[in-house]
């Protein structure tokens, strides 16, 4: 309550801060209403430290200010604004505030009555009080999940607008993609680029956020690896141009780990580099069958730190061999006895599966469901992204 109309030099004194909390906040003001004296209230604070309160706290009816001798700023402060009488406001043994009272209009001295109705008044308003803040701080907090949800809505627009409509379509290659964010909004993004000579780009991210700040940064990363790539610059290059210009802006402990890579469709080179993303897997066929290699190049997650340079490797991909992209939300899921279904579970299941890309992301997600079982509930974003090389060229 920041301010009621009270009996002439009376105020009113809230002990909880704008925000609704319980605890006192840096300062506390008070505020009053004197519409026939046209005369301002003191503006006095109250440390949430300050002997004072405790004082009050405990003090049992009215307390006559000139007769207080503690150290305490607040007191200092009650007494050079003129501050006669001090009834506390508790309720529920909480001291939720403070009636003050100056001196009378008369000049006349306060008198038992007049103590008594105002210990009775504090008794009766205490409770009313607190019913008042109540409310107040189940407003603010409905007004704060208000704001909350509507960022997260508009972080969920951008990161829509900008996640592939559809996948690219390669003659002799099939493409396939699973995104499914933990919250409302995710991390985690993906994207193809189509480059000159029919070459393609591919993208997969994961910014360590959430909301709104997750969703701009996704946002401004994606641009700039598109901008770069647009320029014919090797997968290497893009991921350093992009983290020279993201390192001087993003936000404080934020970083988005990436990996690009480029495919060339007639001979099936992929060149790629990884600024701190999960290593890719590429299932084999011929004697290596049934096995999966991870794909290993070095580099810092793009916003950490500048000049960074990243490796750069290559393969080329054979009939009937796939290559998986994934985020770590896959591997960090966990079961009920809280294993972790881990980097050699995956490894193992993308080398025996013997199926196509698209039926890979399926097969992946059944196993996870077997692992994590029905009650499980998704603790952080999950993409999946295959490209393999058809058997027949």
């Amino acid at each position: 309550m920041t301010a009621q109309t009270k009996n002439r030099r009376g105020f009113w004194q809230s002990l909880f801060r704008g925000d609704g909390s319980k605890e006192p906040g840096p300062e506390t003001r008070a505020a009053v209403a004197e519409p026939s004296l046209q005369v301002a209230a003191p503006d006095l604070e109250i440390a949430p430290d300050d002997p004072i309160l405790a004082y009050l706290a405990d003090a049992s009816g009215v307390v006559e200010v000139e007769k207080l001798d503690l150290d305490s700023p607040a007191l200092r402060a009650m007494k050079a604004a003129e501050v006669k009488l001090v009834v506390p406001l508790v309720s529920q043994g909480e001291l939720i505030g403070l009636l003050n009272l100056g001196p009378r209009l008369s000049q006349q001295e306060y008198s038992a009555d007049d103590r008594k109705l105002l210990s009775d008044l504090s008794t009766q308003t205490a409770p009313a009080v607190r019913v008042a803040q109540l409310v107040r701080q189940q407003q603010q907090e409905a007004q704060e999940r208000e704001r909350i949800e509507q960022e997260l809505r508009i972080a969920r627009l951008i990161q829509q607008t900008l996640l592939p409509k559809t996948l690219p379509e390669l003659p002799g290659y099939d493409v396939a993609a699973y995104y499914q964010p933990a919250r409302e909004v995710g991390g985690d993004f993906y994207d193809f680029l189509e480059l000159e000579d029919g070459r393609l780009g591919l993208v997969v991210g994961d910014v360590t956020d959430k909301g709104v700040p997750a969703a701009l940064v996704m946002a401004t990363t994606r641009t700039m690896l598109r901008a770069a790539a647009q320029r014919l610059f090797s997968p290497g290059e893009v991921l350093r141009r992009a983290n020279d210009a993201l390192v001087t802006d993003i936000p404080p402990n934020m970083f988005i780990t990436c990996l690009y890579a480029i495919l060339e469709p007639t001979s099936g080179r992929i060149v790629y580099a990884n600024a701190g993303h999960d290593l890719p897997y590429r299932r084999r066929v011929g004697r290596s069958e049934g096995a999966a290699e991870e794909l290993r190049a070095t580099g810092m997650p793009l916003g950490l730190m500048p000049e960074m340079s990243y490796e750069e490797k290559e393969i080329v991909l054979e009939a009937g061999e796939s290559v998986l992209f994934y985020s770590d939300g896959l591997v960090e899921a966990h079961d009920v006895h809280r294993e972790m279904f881990g980097f050699p579970r995956l490894q193992g299941l993308v080398g025996t599966h013997r199926s196509g890309g698209s039926s890979l992301i399926g097969f992946l997600l059944s196993e996870l469901g077997r692992f994590t079982g029905e009650e499980w509930e998704q603790e952080d974003d999950i993409t999946l992204v295959t490209l393999e090389r058809s058997e027949e060229l």
